[in-house]
């Protein structure tokens, strides 16, 4: 069973590329998950454990293998959305390349979920 936790190296590349796609000029937000939904409701004592980061998927099918990576956004209305999800898909295949050195390029899919 994988754990996906903040606290694993799963969930901390997770953190890493979720801050990269955040820089993206164009880019408004990393759409939330159904956690991210959810925590609002639950009482501030209740503990919260973070699963991946909202909007980021990490998937690796072998240990060979690259990275298949999701990203879900919502973009600023100004910009033109292709030019946002191709500056995301680039800012993410280099945060890999700097953080995982050697590893194959990993396949990033990019949607763009709603505009702001």
């Amino acid at each position: 069973m994988n754990d996906h936790t903040s606290n694993t190296p799963y969930g901390r590349l997770a953190a890493e590329l979720a801050t990269s796609v955040t820089e993206v000029p164009g880019v408004a937000f990393l759409r939330p998950g159904l956690t991210d939904r959810l925590r609002t409701a639950l009482p501030r004592s209740a503990p919260y454990s973070a699963g991946t980061a909202a909007g980021v998927r990490l998937t690796r099918p072998d240990a060979e293998g690259p990275w298949h990576v999701e990203i879900h956004v919502v973009a600023l209305r100004q910009a033109r959305t292709v030019d946002v999800a191709r500056g995301v898909r680039d800012a993410v295949g280099h945060r890999l390349g700097v953080l995982a050195p050697g590893e194959p390029r990993p396949r990033v899919t990019v949607t763009v979920t709603g505009l702001l």
